[in-house]
């Protein structure tokens, strides 16, 4: 410093505009250095704020209904099994063994896991739980699931479940939460929907209810959930998720344009339309397609026309799907002619289905062919016999959602432009179940069916399903369909399953007991900083919390070696 003194005025500024030049670069060679040497991970902490449409009634595995009580439930319990990158896994499970024939399933359970009250878990929790579950003074919707099948306890940490016959499925059945005993053990079969318990749970999943907020009422407003600690998985990033219940979907939109919350899920196909386009906001708009098939399913003992094969494929022939999910759902759906949900096994299913459209022209060419003849209003006709007419025409039956009635319109407009008289009968979703759909007394009836994940189309194809309350609701029959979806059943092979789905698929496409329209997104809007989630293959709402040990709203940097070491380890 003493040389400095001797600086001339000018030599001082020099020195001066070196230092700075110095340390300016030292500090770009460090930001070089580290942006070279340093990564982003994701690191634990934030709080998501999770709007919900609902109150929380029954947040209970047994008894959930509502898709509110199925999201909390979903992180505050844990089962045998969980789903987690679009695979089964071992959760509460340590191990599990199937026997050769399928009919035995043997479930070691990993020692060490408690509940949120620091109980431990073991094999007469889940026994309980099952047992709860097959109680029918329960009335559980997961009964069944679980009908028939023997609960055995091997020992504390071991339990088996005995099927009468094969299910090559029944792994999903694993994944419902478990109760604790020493909780509900006590609670009467009478009392047990009435349980405080059913509002404030205690499960022994990645989350545990931390605090809940009532109105003066005491009708609760916001769940705190804060990770668990002692939870069998990994910690979830996300340090807590505050779920946050309106009355109606409205409130909670305005929520979300507002700002007081940051996510919020099932948001209808017109709407998302609307916040996809505003990039000014905090949230962004994700999808996936939902394993529902949306088709109009033909009553060919009710309806005559519609027993004619020749008429089904001019009908399906005249079909502008894609026309359907952009006035219908605005984008937000996939083209499917299968009964295979889209993206099904890679099933044919793809926006790109059956659109060439001369489909009008080819449906009437292909009616003249089998002996229509137009009448002077351009309806089609056909003689049955010498003194005997029959007209194309009959109604389609359906639901008063919106998109139902909207999507019932449209189709009629296709086949009116066919030559093709359609009526419409709109009829309250109860009412339509009750007087229509379970006494068969429809001639087509536009439907929506619910795959589970366990993928099983038994109820929806096989003949023994055409009375109520199967949901057979083409009135099936095909005895190659009904060995097929048998052996779908049995077959634990996933290469037999496949090629047995295959054939089912053209099985039944090859007969056109109806027509395959779409399968629906699931509409998701999330924080722009909300990394690696994932949607795929939810089967319900609920199902997209599937991967939330994976979700992140916070980074840190760090060496590339050391989270190499990291992740080696």
């Amino acid at each position: 410093m003493e040389y400095m003194h001797k600086f001339s005025s000018t030599e001082k500024v020099i020195f001066g505009i070196l230092t700075i030049l110095a340390i300016v670069s030292a500090i770009s060679l460090a930001v070089i250095t580290a942006d070279n040497f340093m990564i982003s991970i994701p690191a634990s902490g934030g709080e998501l704020r999770e709007g919900m449409v609902g109150l929380p009634r029954t947040i209970n595995p047994v008894l959930a209904i509502t898709d509110v009580d199925k999201d909390i439930s979903s992180i505050v319990y844990s089962g045998l099994m969980k789903y987690e990158k679009n695979t089964l896994v071992p959760d509460i499970a340590e191990s599990y063994t199937i026997s050769e024939d399928g009919l035995s399933y043997d479930f070691k359970i990993r020692p060490g896991i408690y509940f949120q009250d620091n109980t431990e878990l073991t094999a007469d929790d889940i026994e309980f739980t099952i047992g709860k579950i097959q109680n029918l003074n329960m009335k559980s919707p997961r009964h069944a699931d679980w009908a028939n099948i023997t609960v055995k306890k091997i020992s504390s940490l071991e339990i088996q479940f005995i099927l009468k016959q094969a299910y090559s499925p029944f792994l999903t059945n694993t994944t419902i939460g478990i109760l604790p005993k020493h909780i509900w053990g006590s609670v009467s079969d009478d009392q047990f929907i009435f349980s405080q318990y059913n509002i404030e749970p205690i499960g022994s999943g990645p989350y545990k209810v931390s605090s809940i907020a009532r109105d003066s009422g005491g009708i609760p407003t916001e769940y705190l959930l804060k990770t668990w600690g002692k939870y069998s998985g990994n910690k979830p990033y996300i340090s807590s998720i505050r779920a946050m219940f309106y009355s109606d979907f409205e409130k909670a939109l305005n929520a979300l344009d507002a700002n007081n919350i940051d996510s919020l899920g099932a948001i209808p196909s017109a709407v998302a339309k609307r916040l996809a386009t505003d990039s000014a906001q905090a949230y962004r708009i994700i999808s996936t397609s939902l394993p529902r098939v949306f088709g109009i399913f033909f009553n060919q003992n009710q309806s005559i026309v519609l027993a004619d094969k020749t008429v089904r494929h001019a009908l399906e022939m005249s079909i502008d799907r894609n026309s359907i999910i952009e006035k219908v759902l605005n984008g937000y759906g996939d083209a499917i002619d299968s009964p295979l949900p889209a993206g099904f096994l890679n099933a044919s299913s793809t926006k790109d289905v059956n659109m060439a459209f001369d489909g009008i022209l080819k449906a009437q060419t292909l009616l003249v062919k089998n002996g229509w003849v137009k009448d002077s209003t351009g309806i089609y006709n056909k003689k049955v016999a010498k003194s005997a007419t029959t007209t194309l025409a009959f109604d389609i039956y359906t639901t008063d959602s919106p998109d139902l009635r909207l999507t019932a319109e449209l189709v009629k407009e296709m086949w009116s432009k066919v030559g093709v008289r359609v009526g419409i009968k709109v009829f309250e979703s109860g009412d339509l179940y009750q007087n229509i759909i379970r006494t068969r007394k429809y001639d087509a009836l536009l439907f929506g069916e619910q795959i589970g994940k366990d993928r099983d189309l038994y109820a929806f194809w096989h003949s023994s399903q055409r009375n109520a309350p199967g949901l057979n609701v083409a009135i099936y029959t095909n005895s190659k369909v009904d060995k097929v979806l048998t052996d779908i059943r049995e077959t634990i092979d996933d290469k037999g399953r496949i090629n047995s789905y295959i054939l089912l698929d053209r099985l039944i496409r090859d007969d056109i007991p109806a027509i395959f329209l779409y399968s629906p997104d699931f509409i998701y809007a999330i924080p722009k900083n909300l990394k690696d989630i994932s949607l795929n293959s939810i089967t319900t709402p609920g199902d997209r919390w599937n991967s939330i040990g994976a979700w992140y709203l916070n980074t840190e940097k760090v060496w590339k070696f050391s989270a190499n070491q990291s992740t080696n380890n």
